[in-house]
């Protein structure tokens, strides 16, 4: 069953009207015979792809030589003997009268693309072939945005063809109808299209739509659930399962191919901010990346063998800006992937896990990145584990998506998050791999919690992470299982919970896990009802633990107090694997923060962790760093003259951050939930600790700095963490005499906080 079929069925309806046809012949005057009337077939049957309850989309031409009576008997001595035997769908017209029905109807237009001759005069066949062709691409920029809009209107009322229970296999999102528009597309010239990208997903769609008109003899398109046993064993599957899943993965293909093509017609002549020019032009991110034609691309001259994180990075990087990543780029990456080449270290350098975590994070900006991914099959080279759930099937009312759909998903309801834990990256890496022990008889939470391991190992996440993880995995229907079943009143059912949550940075992450899971799966899973419940035992059990999720006040050591002790400066530089160690001990001063983060941004060095404390006067500061690929090589005498610098003057490091974010600034920019700016009295240290939970953005750390600077307070120590796009940035504050802050000048610092995060 396939296009040997389908062709030999038309082949079959040819000759039939064929006969027909020449038979009717005889009601016309002689002169029909040498021409001036022809039958043609249009749409599905002029592509000779018919099913077996396929209509016969036919045209009768003619050349307006014949009376009105002549063509009313040749039509109905035609068409009479199909009456009781085939569904046929007809017109007569001229050829004017064709030209003039495609203007008015963007149907009939399409339809006219895939005319063909079946009988007859086979000059009057071209001549309205040609027609049709040369109006369709001249008058494609009116026509494109008119198909757009249809198939926009229909993907509205059919929905998503690989994430529907069941799918309308000819009309949803990823159809076969959208197939023919990709065709039609190409035709107007606009842009050039791979069609051979999706032979294999058109060959299963359009022989799961002929099963399904064999095994049910009807002329229908929805593949309902009872159905899907019957069609799966006709086509010679395992089980409806692996059909399902092949029908998903061929949808997902055309639809990856159809949003490719209108972003390459929206971007057509407009540079990489959008702005409309006459010549290409890129913009530099950085790192061997670049936006052109609103896309995010690896530079054509990068070598993706000698820095094998720059994939992950450009996919980051398209996230973050809510930009695809380049069609080109995804293809240029998956063939050196899959010739062996750019292989990522194991385990991952941090930068890698990092970035990962940022296009998690990225919120809804993230699904049409990943999808490129998936399509060009890069995902499966970085995190082999995907493949098997790639496009499974959940067979079941509560499930809207696919079992690696419902996985980003739930990342993108994890990225809204992000404000409630204080390890982003924990919760972001857990909301897309919860399920991934789906796909056998095994439970999948247990399998799932042994897949985790050797994968967040891969990652490079330390053991103590790991472990975290591990129970999210494990756990993840935890929280939502005990608020519903169990009695929230009995201490037994707060005690089972603290039997297998650790602490209480584990149990937020948990809950924000469980928030994600059930929006994700959507409203039959999930509801208000639900989620007060979940949140009265979050709140029952954190009462029942003790502890903080407040980063404590890092150590010194003592040859790092006598250094401190001599007031003067010293930076000293390791360089590792794919970052630096950069510890400095600086004289203190007000504003010292956020005068060693401007210089390291402005060596183009990406904090991901600084950990400060003062003592005597001086400051001991340790900060991890990430270099851009491109950046000239750091130095810790050049770090040392820089900072010098800025100890004496600071205006000029301003003035340069400052020049840098008006760059950064036309960049596009994604939705992210609002920053947290929460300040606590810290009896145990007589500080106020301020913590700040944040998107990252160039010159963050400096900005936080100079804030709590001009609030003429003194930051005694600073814990700064990077995780992916996310900043967590923990200051203990003391007034410049000593002392925490009162309640109104912690309010005052906040206030600056909140403004300067805007």
């Amino acid at each position: 069953m396939g296009t040997r079929e389908r062709r030999y069925r038309s082949n079959e309806s040819d000759r039939y009207l064929a006969s027909l046809f020449n038979e009717a012949l005889a009601v016309l005057p002689p002169k029909a015979r040498q021409g001036g009337i022809a039958l043609a077939a249009v749409g599905g049957y002029g592509r000779a792809e018919l099913s077996p309850g396929s209509d016969l989309d036919i045209l009768i031409l003619h050349n307006d030589s014949f009376s009105e009576s002549e063509l009313s008997e040749f039509v109905n001595k035609l068409l009479y003997p199909m009456w009781d035997t085939k569904s046929v769908d007809h017109s007569v017209r001229t050829r004017t009268q064709t030209r003039d029905a495609a203007h008015d109807d963007l149907k009939v237009a399409l339809g006219l693309l895939d005319i063909r001759l079946v009988s007859g005069d086979a000059d009057l066949v071209a001549a309205v072939q040609n027609d049709s062709i040369d109006s369709w691409r001249k008058e494609s920029r009116k026509r494109l945005p008119q198909l757009r809009f249809s198939l926009e209107e229909r993907h509205e009322r059919a929905g998503e063809l690989a994430y529907s229970l069941e799918p309308d296999l000819k009309e949803a999102r990823g159809g076969l109808r959208d197939i023919n528009a990709l065709r039609a597309i190409k035709m107007s010239g606009a842009v050039d299209i791979a069609l051979e990208r999706i032979s294999w997903a058109e060959s299963i769609l359009a022989s799961v739509r002929e099963s399904l008109h064999e095994v049910t003899k009807k002329n229908r398109d929805r593949l309902l659930f009872q159905e899907q046993d019957l069609v799966a064993k006709n086509l010679e599957y395992g089980d409806a399962d692996l059909l399902m899943s092949d029908v998903a993965r061929a949808a997902r293909s055309v639809d990856y191919l159809l949003n490719s093509t209108w972003h390459r017609i929206d971007s057509r002549g407009k540079d990489g901010l959008g702005r409309i020019l006459r010549k290409s032009r890129t913009t530099s991110l950085g790192g061997g990346i670049s936006v052109a034609h609103q896309e995010v691309v690896i530079d054509e001259f990068e070598d993706v063998n000698t820095d094998p994180v720059i994939g992950l990075r450009a996919a980051a990087k398209a996230a973050q800006l809510g930009l695809p990543l380049s069609l080109d780029t995804c293809e240029r990456l998956s063939a050196i992937l899959k010739e062996g080449g750019a292989q990522l270290p194991q385990p991952w350098p941090r930068e890698a896990r990092e970035n990962l975590v940022a296009l998690i994070g990225a919120g809804s900006a993230m699904v049409d990145v990943f999808e490129a991914l998936d399509q060009e099959e890069i995902i499966f080279s970085w995190i082999p584990e995907w493949n098997s759930v790639r496009s499974l099937p959940q067979r079941n009312v509560l499930h809207r998506h696919t079992v690696d759909r419902h996985m980003v998903e739930t990342a993108v309801k994890a990225a809204a998050l992000t404000r409630n834990v204080h390890r982003p990256d924990l919760l972001l890496v857990g909301a897309l791999f919860h399920d991934i022990g789906k796909g056998t008889q095994e439970d999948h939470s247990e399998r799932g919690a042994r897949l985790i391991e050797p994968l967040a190992k891969r990652f490079g996440f330390p053991q103590e992470d790991i472990e975290t993880l591990k129970i999210l995995v494990l756990h993840h229907l935890l929280l939502s299982a005990t608020a519903t079943r169990r009695d929230l009143d009995d201490p037994a059912t707060i005690a089972s919970i603290l039997a297998v949550i650790p602490d209480l940075e584990t149990l937020e992450l948990l809950h924000a896990l469980s928030i994600a899971d059930g929006e994700a799966t959507g409203r039959a899973a999930w509801s208000e009802w639900k989620a007060s419940l979940v949140s009265e035992l979050v709140s029952r059990v954190r009462k029942a633990m003790s502890g903080t999720t407040i980063a404590s006040q890092p150590d010194i050591s003592d040859e790092q107090r006598e250094i401190a002790q001599a007031g003067v400066l010293r930076v000293t530089l390791e360089e590792r694997d794919s970052d630096y160690s950069i510890e400095i001990i600086s004289p203190d001063k007000p504003g010292l923060l956020s005068i060693v983060a401007g210089v390291l941004n402005l060596a183009r060095l990406d904090v991901r962790s600084a950990r400060t404390k003062s003592h005597g006067p001086s400051a001991v500061m340790k900060w991890i760093v990430t270099p851009d690929p491109h950046a000239p090589p750091v130095t810790a005498e050049k770090l040392h003259r820089e900072i010098e610098a800025g100890l004496k003057d600071s205006k000029g490091i301003e003035e340069r951050i400052n020049d840098r974010a008006l760059a950064y600034a036309q960049l596009p920019t994604i939705p992210v939930p609002a920053p947290i700016v929460e300040s606590i009295r810290d009896a145990a240290t007589d500080a106020t600790v301020f913590e700040v939970r944040s998107h990252d953005r160039p010159a963050l750390l400096f900005r936080i700095g100079a804030a709590v600077t001009q609030s003429q307070v003194d930051i005694r120590s600073a814990i700064v963490t990077t995780l992916g796009a996310e900043a967590i940035d923990t200051l203990y504050v003391t007034e410049i005499s000593g002392g925490a802050l009162s309640d109104d000048r912690a309010r005052e610092v906040r206030e600056r906080l909140a403004e300067m995060l805007k």
